[in-house]
């Protein structure tokens, strides 16, 4: 047997692969220049965030030529590309990771108190200590006109996607266009007109002229969706469907429709993500009411926005709480949400 048979395979060369020893430099870079950059903003008259970034920036910068200059021009130029993108993306995220912040730990005391969402505020004022009182009516308010205006848009915003990507009538432009103008439309106008038509023929506020004007704002963004992700079926699959013989509408309803079912899931979210913190128009036409109601056509509901704009009106320190609380809950919805489009989309693709 020779040497050659027994000598071990060599193993691939991988240089694209990132090592300990390539990330330590640029690791201990970072955490050298945000210590020197507290100490130069603990020393001066910066202050905050902002004077921190000041003066990170450069030293970062300085820090990376200083580290790669014995690598070459190219070498610098890639580290100091690398080091700005990631200080960029940095930048980009605190306003999001701050904002995350202080929303949970302003309103989370406030939501851990079980009477948060299961009393309303009835025999209790915005001044009334957290343990009394709570946002049980706004959130049954909120559900209510939200369910309301999805049982309207998602039916029709998938069937104006399908008249325009499927049937293509000849009004197609003209219902483009429209839909794309909606999306401009100002929610206090919507309300206005939802408010001179509904409000004005019934002669009272209700949860039912709240899910209208939240209707009119949805429509947009579950229609120009739906209509995008329908765009993405490839047109072998209906074309297979034409050659075995069905018509436009079973290829549409058995072929098209499904295969996008997540997208359309995804459409309705996004829409639902769109008005949950509507205010403006719910101003004109659900009104505000103290106690929880479950009929949309009785007479004034409350919803979380509405609720949020009243308890910082009044300017007190568990007025603002169970104002934070809101705005966390509303977060926590949306969240709730989206994990739900994407369980749903993961769930399609298996």
């Amino acid at each position: 047997m020779s040497d050659t048979a027994l000598a071990p395979t060599p193993a691939p060369i991988r240089p694209w692969k990132v090592t300990p020893r390539m990330v330590a430099p640029q690791l201990g870079l970072a955490f050298g220049g945000a210590v020197a950059a507290m100490a130069v903003v603990l020393a001066t008259g910066l202050a905050g965030f902002d004077g921190w970034l000041v003066v990170f920036v450069p030293i970062s910068i300085i820090g990376t030529l200083l580290l790669s200059r014995s690598k070459g021009a190219v070498a610098s130029v890639d580290a100091i590309v690398g080091n700005g993108i990631v200080t960029v993306a940095g930048i980009s995220f605190y306003p999001i990771v701050s904002l995350l912040w202080t929303v949970i730990s302003q309103g989370l005391d406030a939501l851990l108190n079980w009477n948060f969402v299961s009393s309303d505020m009835r025999i209790s004022g915005p001044d009334d200590e957290l343990n009394m009182g709570g946002a049980l009516h706004a959130l049954v308010g909120t559900l209510m006109m939200v369910s309301i205006a999805a049982v309207i848009t998602l039916p029709l915003g998938v069937l104006t996607a399908v008249y325009v990507t499927e049937v293509r009538g000849k009004l197609r432009t003209l219902v483009r266009f429209i839909i794309q103008s909606m999306s401009g439309v100002p929610s206090i106008v919507a309300g206005l007109f939802i408010y001179s038509t509904v409000v004005m023929g019934m002669n009272k506020f209700s949860g039912l002229a709240g899910g209208l004007a939240l209707a009119i704002l949805m429509l947009p963004t579950v229609a120009r969706t739906a209509e995008e992700v329908l765009k993405l079926v490839p047109d072998d699959l209906r074309s297979a469907s034409y050659a075995l013989g069905a018509p436009q509408w079973r290829t549409t309803l058995f072929v098209v429709l499904p295969t996008v079912r997540s997208g359309i899931v995804t459409s309705g979210i996004l829409g639902v993500a769109r008005i949950a913190g509507e205010t403006a128009p719910l101003l004109l036409t659900a009104s505000y009411f103290t106690a929880t109601t479950f009929s949309p056509t009785e007479g004034p509901v409350a919803s979380l926005p509405m609720f949020t704009f009243g308890l910082l009106q009044s300017g007190t320190e568990y007025s603002f709480a169970r104002a934070w609380a809101c705005s966390l809950l509303l977060l926590l919805a949306v969240f709730v949400l989206f994990t739900i489009a994407r369980a749903l989309s993961g769930r399609d693709k298996r």
